[in-house]
């Protein structure tokens, strides 16, 4: 089995109790250059384990694109940004995108 070539691009995933809050999240990244765009969606219904319990919370769900080199930095950014003690900071690779994508991506990122 062969390995599909990575695009260096990722999608970071965060979630939030709010709209206000995730679209805060969201424009604050994209502010910043660490992510080129993000797309809010919700309110999902999450399920997790906390503190010895089982918890259901009405969340937004945030997915910010970026690339690799910038991951640290935008992980770094929502960290801080974030009012969860514990917030969720996925990254999944992108394993294939559009050129025309990829370097608009890019370029968004890297305008510092």
């Amino acid at each position: 089995m062969t390995s599909l070539p990575a695009s260096g691009a990722l999608t970071v995933t965060t979630t939030t109790d709010s709209r206000d809050k995730a679209e805060a999240l969201a424009r604050g990244a994209v502010e910043a250059r660490l992510a080129a765009c993000a797309q809010v969606t919700g309110p999902v219904t999450s399920v997790y384990h906390w503190k010895s319990a089982v918890e259901t919370a009405e969340e937004w769900r945030v997915d910010l694109k970026t690339t690799e080199a910038r991951y640290a930095a935008l992980e770094a950014h929502l960290l801080a940004a974030h009012d969860y003690e514990t917030p969720e900071v996925v990254a999944t690779p992108l394993v294939r995108i559009s050129a025309a994508y990829r370097e608009w991506l890019e370029t968004e990122v890297s305008a510092v």
